[in-house]
């Protein structure tokens, strides 16, 4: 699993538990009595209490105070209209600062998350991890056969390179078969990047080879390793042919060939670079 997908999956899940967390803070705060005291509030009035009024008047005061709350409404109000419970009659404004809060969370967790997956989805439209083109077939084929140097796709971070059509027909027995249309058009599509740790791999213009400057893996004009720690071959892409243009299928990785293939027989034709 690619680490852009492990992003993919871990940071949504990330931000939905921290919206159910802060959903729960919410909820408590808003599930408080508006009533609470704090402890200064208390303090305050016990003070008030012990440094005012007798205690007995004070008490004296309260039970008639309680009295007069048990008394039976007047008949004056008795048709009143009777007493709802808080949620019907509103919110506190506690609640309602809760309640904004929580929508505001609410809002920014989902803007990021779709800012992230925004990034990290690979684009249909264009750019890498699509269909992008390279250019036209002869123009690639003149360029390499002019330079002795792979045709390089920035856009695709891969390389452009001859595969002799002589060994279409050994290609076809060890590569996957979404490899051989651009075969049989004398090209191959390399990943820039070496399949040991990522190191992106240049070409080498005396040995005529791909030649890694971390660890030393060779790879011959076709992407076949030839020496060094690498696991396999340098990693390639299906080549799109739509008459003469050519386009590179960036969001096909296809693994490279297993060690110990090597279908053209290259050898070095000069000092390796590495």
């Amino acid at each position: 699993m690619s680490a852009g997908t492990v992003l993919a999956i871990a940071i949504p899940v990330l931000a939905v538990l921290a919206l159910v967390a802060f959903v729960a803070t919410a909820r408590r705060r808003d599930g408080q009595a508006v009533a609470d005291l704090t402890r200064e509030a208390r303090k305050a009035d016990r003070s008030a209490t012990e440094g005012g009024a007798d205690r007995s008047e004070f008490e004296a005061e309260a039970r008639e105070r309680y009295a007069r709350e048990e008394e039976p409404a007047p008949a004056a109000t008795a048709t009143a209209a009777p007493l709802r419970d808080p949620e019907e009659v509103g919110i506190t404004r506690r609640q309602l600062f809760n309640r904004g809060i929580l929508a505001a969370g609410g809002i920014a967790a989902g803007g990021l998350g779709a800012a992230v997956l925004a990034f990290l989805w690979p684009s249909g439209a264009g750019g890498f991890g699509s269909a992008i083109r390279a250019g036209r077939l002869s123009e690639i084929t003149d360029f390499i056969s002019a330079n002795k140097d792979p045709f390089y796709v920035p856009e695709a971070r891969s390389y452009l390179a001859p595969y002799p059509t002589g060994a279409v027909e050994r290609a076809k027995q060890v590569y996957d078969d979404r490899l051989v249309p651009g075969m049989e058009a004398g090209l191959v599509a390399l990943s820039q990047k070496c399949p040991h740790l990522g190191c992106r791999v240049p070409w080498c213009d005396t040995s005529q080879w791909f030649e890694c400057p971390c660890h030393g893996s060779k790879y011959n004009r076709v992407g076949e390793k030839r020496g060094g720690p690498a696991p396999r071959g340098m990693d390639r892409y299906p080549i799109l042919l739509d008459g003469d243009r050519v386009s590179i299928d960036t969001g096909a990785l296809i693994p490279g060939p297993e060690i110990g293939i090597n279908t053209t027989g290259q050898e070095p034709e000069g000092p390796h670079c590495v």
